[in-house]
């Protein structure tokens, strides 16, 4: 199994996905501010805790400082979301690796949608291939133009493309609805769509997509 890196932020708990794949050495976990107390409570140390911790409880805190070897502490008046601090740490120290977001898309939309919009910033496009968001019931991926192909993950149904930008000349094909060269002007989620085997591919020239693979409850 190939390293990847986990980053919690502190989204509600019974929001997260199955981390059961994620409990490898091969794993390395990021807790962000209240994210590095949900991590301890699985019994898990994170090898950063990142935030300003206005979420915690002093006792709750106390318990992160003692556990954690590698302690980012953040004004909470700051330019930068603990998320996005927590994010060029992972850069800057693991240049190549796999980089997943759990905790970072339920509760407050302010935050859900901060972390959405992430790979809009021109210093995370370099890291939209690596970058996953994932909750119990969506897979978040981002792509820059160039032709891709997606694989069906076996518990979700549904399948959306989001045009974050404009997007020129989008293709979708081995999908139930497919495109041929649409130009999408504004950023709009094409919703609702499905798989028709295991894969699907899709391409554009111009513009930044992501791809939610989703299921009901």
């Amino acid at each position: 199994m190939s390293k990847k890196i986990v980053i919690v932020a502190g989204g509600p708990r019974d929001l997260w996905p199955d981390i059961s794949n994620f409990l490898s050495t091969d794993t390395i976990w990021f807790g962000v501010d209240r994210g590095a107390h949900f991590l301890l409570d699985e019994e898990i140390v994170p090898e950063w805790a990142i935030g300003d911790f206005d979420s915690l409880a002093e006792s709750e805190l106390k318990r992160v400082e003692e556990k954690v070897s590698n302690i980012n502490y953040a004004k909470p008046e700051k330019d930068e979301t603990d998320t996005q601090l927590a994010l060029s740490i992972a850069m800057r120290d693991y240049p190549e690796l796999p980089i997943y977001l759990i905790g970072a898309t339920g509760g407050r939309l302010d935050h859900f949608l901060s972390n959405l919009w992430l790979v809009l910033e021109p210093r995370y496009q370099q890291i939209a291939s690596r970058l996953t968001l994932m909750d119990a019931q969506n897979t978040i991926t981002y792509y820059l133009p160039g032709d891709h192909c997606i694989s069906k993950e076996a518990d979700k149904f549904y399948l959306a493309y989001v045009c974050l930008t404009p997007v020129s000349e989008l293709t979708l094909v081995d999908a139930k609805y497919t495109l041929t060269k649409q130009e999408i002007p504004y950023p709009v989620s094409l919703a609702s769509n499905e798989f028709v085997g295991e894969k699907s591919h899709f391409s554009f020239t111009s513009g930044l997509v992501a791809v939610i693979q989703s299921k009901d409850k």
